[in-house]
């Protein structure tokens, strides 16, 4: 089996780096079989949207502090625990954003998208999902899109639902939202197509994120979720996403 590492740059990642390339050879990633990411959630991330173009499945080891995407660490037996891993597919989210300068960005989110007030003031968004006005104003923190992978990280903290792996639904979920008071959000078809619009830009700026690739002063920001890109990830049996989900709401 033909393996690629791949490390963050913690001295835990590069110290497991080390050891399994001298044990295992790290293969180079146009050859290899499968990919091995080594770090924490965070890294994870860089490492499917780096690759997402080669169709590799990736298979995580957690060498960082945050693991949920990952799998416990060990150099024994590495071969076999990538034979026996079960493969999820998950889609990731299209956003499109535009700012006041005039400017059209376009970026890809696996675990969310989300708007943040970028000032003192609250933010203030209208949500039209599907072509449709569904709210009028939403004044808040912010508010983000998330897939089901996404729905146990900055979702799940702002009270928003799990969602199950294989569930076609995304969550819409508001942070500190002051009107409506309380409005946590909703759960939309994975073909809905969210829009916000910022109202009065000037006064009260938003940014917009994806995946930690952010942009400032976003006048509308649209997402979508992307069948066309298929992100495949690999976790050791009994473990995968969806035990992890369910999980956690128990915990």
């Amino acid at each position: 089996m033909r393996i690629n590492f791949r490390a963050s740059t913690s001295a835990s990642a590069l110290s497991a780096y080390t050891a399994l390339s001298d044990r295992y050879d790290d293969a180079p990633i146009r050859s290899a079989d499968v990919i091995v990411a080594l770090g924490g959630d965070g890294f994870m991330l860089q490492t499917l949207h780096e690759t997402q173009s080669l169709g590799l499945p990736v298979y995580g080891m957690n060498c960082g502090t945050i693991g949920f995407l990952m799998n416990s660490y060990s150099e024994e037996a590495l071969e076999e625990r990538l034979r026996a891993a079960e493969e999820t597919v998950i889609n990731p989210l299209a956003m499109q954003a535009v700012t006041a300068s005039g400017r059209e960005h376009h970026a890809l989110a696996i675990n969310e998208v989300s708007l943040l007030r970028a000032g003192p003031q609250a933010a203030k968004l209208r949500i039209s999902v599907d072509g449709r006005e569904r709210m009028a104003e939403l004044v808040c923190d912010g508010a983000l899109v998330c897939t089901p992978a996404g729905s146990t990280a900055y979702n799940y903290s702002a009270h928003g639902p799990i969602l199950p792996i294989g569930a076609d639904v995304l969550a819409l979920t508001a942070m500190a939202a002051f009107r409506p008071r309380r409005w946590r959000g909703a759960l939309l078809p994975k073909t809905a197509v969210v829009r916000f619009d910022v109202l009065e830009a000037a006064k009260r700026p938003v940014m917009a994120d994806a995946d930690s690739r952010s942009f400032r002063d976003v006048l509308s920001v649209e997402i979508r979720s992307e069948p066309s890109v298929c992100h495949r990830l690999l976790f050791d049996p009994g473990h995968g996403l969806e035990e992890r989900l369910t999980h956690e709401q128990f915990m």
